[in-house]
Formats: C-alpha cells, sequence, structure tokens
C-alpha cells in the first residue's frame, strides 16, 4: 500500500523556509490559470472563427472529456507511486496544453486538440495536488488542507481570465500574448515544484494487493454518505459558475461598449472572488454539519446556486451588466460553499490510501457538471435561455431537498482504515 510522511516530517521540512504545502499549490494555481486563461478568448475565437453558441459551448467543455481519465487515473497512481513525480509530469504537460492552445488562432482544431489536453492536465493535477496539499498540511487545524487546495484552485481560476481578457483586449497579439503570462507561470511552478517533500512512499508488492475494482474506484466512494450526498452535489461544483463562464456573457450583459474580450474574464474573476469570499462560511458551516451528523453545509451550498440560477434566468430574461454580476456573485458564492464542503466530506470519508483516488472521483462527479451550459446552449434557443435556467433551478432546488434528507438518514462518521492496511497509512 503506502505510508505517509508524519507530521513532525513536515514541520521540520516547513521551518527551513516557506512551508512546503505551498509548492504543489502553486502548480495548481498556474493550472487553474491555464484552464480558465481560455474564457475571455472564447469572444475573440467567437469573431475571428466565426463559432456558434453551441461550437464555444463545445469547445470550452470538450476539456471535460479530457478530466476524467486524467482524474480517474492519476490520483489512484498518486496513491501508490507517489505525489511528486505524478505532479511533475503533469507541470510540464500544462506547457505544452498551452503551446497546443496558441495554434488555435489557424483554425478549431488546435482549439479541440489545447482544451482536450488542458483537461487531461487539470485533472491529473488537481486530484494529485489537492491530496498532496492535505497531506503536507498536518498539525494545522482540521480542514486546512481542504481549504488550501480549494483557495489555489479558485484563485488560478479567477486570475486566468481576469489577466487574459485584460490583455485580449488591449495588448497586441491577442491570440498570442495572454498564453505567454502562463507559459511563464508554469516554468516557475514546475521549477519549483521538487522543494515540496514526498509524502507517500510504495512498498514492493503494493499493486499485487490491489484487485482492478479497487486500483480504478475507491472503496470509500461506495459509502453510503457518499453515494447520497457528495454524488448529488459533486455535478453542481463547476456546473453553477461555467454557467458564468459561457451563458452569461453572452446572453445576460448587454452592451458592454468596448469591453467584449475582457468583460467575460472581469465577470468570470467576480464570481471566483465571490467564491473564495464563501469559502470560510462554507468552513464553519461543513464543521457545524459534521458535528450535528447531517448535510446542512452543502444543502446551503445548493440553496445559494439555485438562487444564482434564478438570478441568471432573471438576467436572461432583462440583460444588463449589473443583472449579469448579481447572478455572478450568487453563483460563484454557490461554487465556492459547495467545493470545501465536497472536499471536506471527501477527507473525513478517506483513509490515507485512498485519498488521491477519492479526489479524483468528487473531481470527476464535479466536472460532470460542465455538461449543464452545454445543454443550455443546445436547448437555450428553442426553449429560451430564462426558461432553461429556471429548469436548472428547478433541478438545484429538489437536489437541495435530496441532499438535506440524506444526510440527516447517513451522518457522516470519521474514516478508518480497511483491512490489511498497513499502520500509518
Amino acid at each position: 500500500m503506502s505510508d505517509t510522511v508524519t507530521g513532525a516530517t513536515v514541520h521540520a521540512r516547513s521551518r527551513q523556509g516557506v512551508a512546503p504545502w505551498w509548492w504543489p499549490a502553486l502548480v495548481m494555481f498556474t493550472v487553474g490559470y491555464g484552464a480558465n486563461q481560455f474564457v475571455p478568448l472564447l469572444a475573440v475565437y467567437r469573431r475571428t472563427l466565426g463559432l456558434s453558441d453551441a461550437q464555444a459551448t463545445a469547445i470550452f467543455g470538450v476539456y471535460a472529456l479530457g478530466l476524467i481519465p486524467g482524474l480517474l487515473l492519476a490520483g489512484p497512481a498518486s496513491d501508490r507511486y507517489g505525489r511528486r513525480p505524478l505532479m511533475l509530469a503533469f507541470a510540464a504537460l500544462s506547457l505544452l496544453a498551452t503551446g497546443v492552445l496558441i495554434t488555435g488562432q489557424w483554425g478549431p482544431t488546435g482549439l479541440y486538440a489545447g482544451r482536450l489536453l488542458t483537461g487531461v492536465v487539470s485533472g491529473g493535477a488537481f486530484s494529485v495536488g489537492t491530496a498532496w496539499v492535505k497531506e503536507l498540511s498536518i498539525g494545522a487545524a482540521p480542514g486546512a488542507g481542504a481549504r488550501r487546495g480549494a483557495l489555489a484552485l479558485t484563485a488560478g481560476f479567477a486570475a486566468g481570465p481576469l489577466v487574459g481578457g485584460l490583455l485580449a483586449q488591449w495588448a497586441p497579439g491577442p491570440q498570442l500574448v495572454p498564453y505567454l503570462i502562463h507559459l511563464l507561470l508554469a516554468a516557475a511552478a514546475l521549477a519549483l515544484l521538487p522543494r515540496a517533500p514526498e509524502t507517500v512512499t510504495t512498498r514492493a508488492g503494493s499493486d499485487r494487493d490491489l484487485t482492478p475494482q479497487r486500483r480504478l474506484l475507491a472503496s470509500s466512494a461506495r459509502t453510503r454518505r457518499f453515494t447520497r450526498v457528495v454524488v448529488p452535489l459533486g455535478p453542481w461544483v463547476f456546473g453553477s459558475v461555467t454557467l458564468v463562464f459561457t451563458t452569461l456573457p453572452a446572453h445576460a450583459t448587454g452592451p458592454v461598449a468596448g469591453l467584449t474580450v475582457a468583460f467575460p474574464g472581469v465577470l468570470a474573476a467576480v464570481a471566483l472572488a465571490a467564491g473564495i469570499a464563501a469559502q470560510p462560511l462554507a468552513h464553519r458551516l461543513q464543521n457545524a454539519a459534521v458535528t450535528r451528523g447531517t448535510a446542512d453545509a452543502s444543502a446551503v451550498a445548493l440553496a445559494v446556486i439555485t438562487a444564482g440560477c434564478l438570478a441568471a434566468a432573471a438576467a436572461t430574461a432583462s440583460p444588463s451588466v449589473g443583472a449579469a454580476t448579481g447572478a455572478a456573485v450568487l453563483l460563484g458564492a454557490g461554487y465556492g460553499m459547495a467545493i470545501i464542503c465536497g472536499l471536506r466530506e471527501v477527507e473525513h470519508l478517506a483513509p490515507a490510501h485512498e485519498l488521491g483516488g477519492l479526489v479524483a472521483i468528487f473531481y470527476s462527479l464535479a466536472y460532470s457538471g460542465l455538461a449543464l451550459p452545454y445543454l443550455l446552449a443546445l436547448t437555450g434557443p428553442h426553449l429560451g435561455y430564462p426558461a432553461g435556467l429556471l429548469l436548472l433551478a428547478l433541478a438545484a432546488a429538489l437536489t437541495t431537498l435530496v441532499v438535506t434528507v440524506q444526510g440527516r438518514r447517513h451522518p457522516a462518521t470519521p474514516s478508518t482504515p480497511r483491512p490489511n492496511t498497513p499502520p500509518g497509512t
């Protein structure tokens, strides 16, 4: 199986300088930056390549096809072979993915390929990085690892579209210059990553102890708490905030004279800033919910997402910058709360030797929500975007009810080592 380093080891190393969790968190930030730098550039490609709504949303969403194998393979692999070699590989691939996106200025093929590779990179870096940051946060307050990982991810998601949008709006070479910033950041993060200590040591014969099913699916993913609470919550994590990246800029803002490219990036940054601001509240609510044996914190996150969908429906019915911004704040806050609740549930349920694998499954569920804006783009022209968003709000409200009821029926219980698990895992 695997052994993790002790808290004493981590703290001894952190006293030598910057806390070691910063280095994988920096990679998560740069990968998140690279994933969302594309948001404002969609406006550029819509104009230069003549992309339709469905094409633009498909190029944005093909990212999810790369995510799933990246998540499901990298998380369990890092549980067995270590965090650092996997994270180094994905940090290097992040540079390649951005290089492929640069070729998209000559046709949509480069955009599809670049977004697909970006998805593979994101899946690997987010699952491995989240587990690594958690393990390097041993000795900190409960939930510190989840908060640090979510903060790094969300900050990268926010910075990418903000900086990319401003550069694409006013800098020369809008299909090149924004990507150069990410190349510099990713190269620096890759160079600094070896400073982080490995937290997993493999044992000879560990692969023989794992059945093919267990290698792919962590046993903790089959617990009732996970299937009845985390699974319904998961798709709304990114399904909510992705509406801010795709639907709101195209259908809810009204005229934004002189800011056609920059405003989508600003809107995304506002939403993700709201997500960061909401995370401390989510942390407190989640601690209280676990103590009471409920899923009330997840239900609150879903209720905020429901309100965000209603606000988005109103904004698409009467487009304006103010209405779109209000909807973005609610959807972003709901995302920020939902990702904290989900990651804290995962930390609570997963034994150490399954942490990477269960994180990967959670992110797979979260990213399945990218299908929601794509379905909206397909049905919106027929139903109307306000009606489509009202249906999403109804679905979110029903999910809130399901999670509330199921959370009380299946209260959280701390993870325990599985049979034949070596001490210290």
